[in-house]
């Protein structure tokens, strides 16, 4: 019998399999149109952790490995908590108590607590104030602790970009030191982080000196990232600094659905989280504030959200300057109750959400979003930012933004920035008894 397929070259037939094999990788209209709401796409790719030359970095703090594995290994070192209020806290929370890997790099509940707690739960849900310590003894913060992914985007660090001589703070030297003395450290223009992290060290009770440092098994290190730096600065708060700030710029998340689609693999996410993304950056203009690279940016914004002090906050109150946002810092009534626009990664490994903890959910953000509505009476209307009002968004709309919130901007592989094992052997991100029965590494 005559066979038409027999008539066919065997190129035509190689080039039909191949054709319907890459149908599925094919653009659709989703795709066309989120490519046309975007714009430049490579604005959004980030780098990878090893690509330094791309990474934005203090020209005092260059990048090295040395550097960011010293940092790496600080950041969950238990050993140089060693200025707590009491002998019971000593060697028992990390930096890396308020900034859970598992949580996306936050607090895994509302409020971090380093010194004057205990427990740690899955993901730092179970950290809970220790009985030993009273609420003004503890060390804990009057907002919600920023993630700090992707945090070498950010010019000026702080929800009130306090930190940082640059920016946003190039012209604000007169209130340097005033309302935070920490903010003193400015005039040495180091870079946001690295001044962020030597008042962080002193206010997180962790002392770094040289007997602190070669107690604790970390001198060659130190050596071996600062060679050049003189000895008095090498085993210092400032050192320290310069490696837990080179660890934290190496923090990207890289390795998301929307970073892929970015890069060309339109298979990375589905319609629902393409209908999400097209509402972020088109009709409800999330972009307008959250612009940058890493989807946050350095404006300063009030969305009238409630304070920390009203959601279970402890060491908070209605006085607490940090209810001031930008203000507070810069002491203009016009900045008052304006909050640093935050990146958006990962955002749905932990909850809550704004620097008070108001909302619960993503969906409950979007939510509030939309109906435009402030709920902390405090902050005058005429103090709010132009582009919150109401969204006007379905409920279908609501759910297709938050799946591009929760799914799309999440990197799966955030362990890849956590150590396996750390110098003094202690359990980490805490060591305190009830952790240590937590993470099962007693």
């Amino acid at each position: 019998m005559f066979n038409p397929m027999s008539r066919l070259s065997p190129l035509f037939v190689l080039f039909i399999i191949t054709l319907f094999s890459c149908v599925h990788e094919a653009p659709n209209n989703l795709d066309y149109e989120l490519s046309k709401v975007i714009g430049d796409k490579s604005h959004y790719i980030l780098p990878s952790s090893t690509e330094y030359d791309k990474i934005p970095q203090s020209p005092v703090n260059p990048l090295t490995k040395e550097k960011i594995a010293l940092g790496n290994l600080l950041f969950f070192e238990p050993a140089f908590a060693n200025e707590a209020k009491y002998t019971a806290g000593l060697g028992t929370y990390t930096c890396s108590t308020c900034h859970v890997v598992e949580s996306g790099f936050r607090p895994g509940r509302m409020q971090g607590i380093a010194d004057g707690a205990n427990g740690y739960g899955e993901i730092g849900e179970r950290r809970h104030m220790s009985s030993l310590y009273q609420a003004h003894e503890v060390d804990a913060q009057g907002a919600r602790p920023l993630a700090v992914l992707n945090v070498a985007f950010v010019e000026n660090t702080m929800w009130n970009g306090s930190f940082g001589h640059t920016g946003a703070n190039a012209n604000t030297k007169e209130v340097w030191g005033v309302s935070d003395a920490f903010t003193k450290l400015n005039e040495l223009e180091l870079g946001a982080l690295e001044g962020q992290n030597i008042a962080g060290l002193e206010v997180h009770r962790m002392m770094y000196n040289k007997e602190t440092i070669t107690k604790n098994k970390y001198k060659n290190l130190f050596d071996e990232a600062f060679p050049d730096m003189s000895e008095e600065e090498r085993y210092s708060r400032k050192a320290a600094s310069f490696a837990i700030s080179a660890y934290l710029r190496s923090l990207l998340t890289d390795q998301t659905p929307f970073q892929d689609w970015l890069k060309g693999n339109h298979n990375s996410m589905s319609d629902q989280e393409k209908r999400g993304a097209i509402l972020f950056f088109g009709k409800v203009g999330c972009a307008s504030c959250h612009n940058g690279p890493n989807l946050g940016s350095m404006q300063f914004a009030a969305v009238g959200v409630d304070d920390l002090f009203e959601h279970g906050g402890i060491k908070t109150n209605i006085n607490d300057a940090r209810n001031l946002g930008r203000g507070g810092f810069t002491l203009k009534p016009e900045d008052l109750y304006k909050f640093r626009v935050p990146q958006l990664y990962n955002l749905g490994d932990s909850g809550p959400y704004f620097h008070g903890g108001s909302k619960n959910t993503l969906e409950d953000v979007v939510r509030y979003f939309n109906n435009g509505i402030a709920e902390n009476k405090r902050v005058p209307e005429s103090q709010l930012s132009p582009f919150f009002r109401p969204l006007n968004m379905n409920e279908q709309e609501i759910k297709d933004l938050t799946v591009f919130l929760e799914k799309s901007l999440r990197d799966p592989n955030l362990q890849r920035y956590k150590p396996t094992s750390i110098v003094s052997g202690l359990c980490f991100p805490n060591n305190d008894l009830e952790s240590q029965i937590d993470l099962d590494c007693r």
